[in-house]
């Protein structure tokens, strides 16, 4: 029964995106721009770390993109709640997993979706990748998705108005955005701020991906990404099933 309560609700908002060309192609606007704009500014400069200037910022641009993209997903049913949909769920015999596992999927699967598309940019302007490592990066993609969503919908079941939700976002992910080193690796900076981001997760995912970007695969940085990645999702869909059920939706 979960599995086809998940697939009902995957396929109603998938349904939803299908319908909106804006939403999917708007989301990969900022990740874009970077790659445009600044990619090529560090072509040919000593990054301190293994591979080529794109090597080191395309990772780092896609896991910006599970990063913004997720932790907004709540917007979503922050508006349903307004509109009287959660409340027209609670009364259904659903699974309050399945509620937050449809949402979650299709947004993985949007973000893996901008992902392709933002890598075929890059591959354009110059990236040379191993196979492996890019589907390696598409990984982590979804997990940080599953992760970043499942909170992200779990704090918006709390708050009402997204005046209280945007806040609070964003007091989260750009700190997070500044400490993972998803646009220079951390080892560029000084010590005490490379120490310190290593107690952001997203750091992990950071150096794993760049890692797979340049073929090493069997490498602690690869071992501690996996792990972090796997163990944050486990945690985020945790809490989020919780709040779903605690709130009856």
């Amino acid at each position: 029964m979960l599995l086809h309560d998940t697939s009902l609700i995957f396929g109603r908002y998938v349904r939803q995106t299908l319908r909106s060309r804006f939403q999917i192609f708007f989301g990969i606007l900022m990740p874009l721009l970077y790659l445009l704009f600044f990619g090529p500014l560090l072509t040919g400069l000593p990054l301190g770390s293994t591979g080529d200037s794109w090597q080191v910022l395309v990772p780092g641009l896609l896991l910006q993109l599970g990063l913004f993209g997720a932790s907004f997903a709540g917007f979503s049913i922050i508006i349903e709640k307004s509109t009287g949909v959660v409340e027209r769920m609670r009364v259904t015999p659903v699974s309050r997993l399945a509620l937050l596992l449809g949402r979650v999927l299709r947004d993985a699967l949007l973000f893996m979706f901008q992902a392709v598309l933002l890598v075929l940019a890059a591959l354009v302007m110059g990236l040379r990748a191993p196979l492996a490592g890019v589907l390696v990066g598409f990984a982590f993609v979804g997990l940080l998705t599953v992760s970043l969503a499942s909170l992200s919908y779990a704090l918006a079941m709390k708050v009402r108005t997204p005046q209280e939700f945007g806040p609070v976002i964003n007091s989260l992910t750009m700190p997070a955005m500044l400490l993972s080193g998803l646009m220079l690796p951390m080892t560029l900076g000084p010590t005490w701020l490379d120490v310190l981001s290593h107690f952001t997760p997203f750091r992990y995912l950071v150096d794993a991906v760049r890692d797979a970007y340049v073929g090493s695969y069997a490498t602690a940085h690869m071992l501690y990404g996996v792990l972090v990645a796997l163990g944050f999702a486990l945690l985020a869909v945790t809490v989020g099933t919780r709040v779903f059920r605690g709130a009856g939706a």
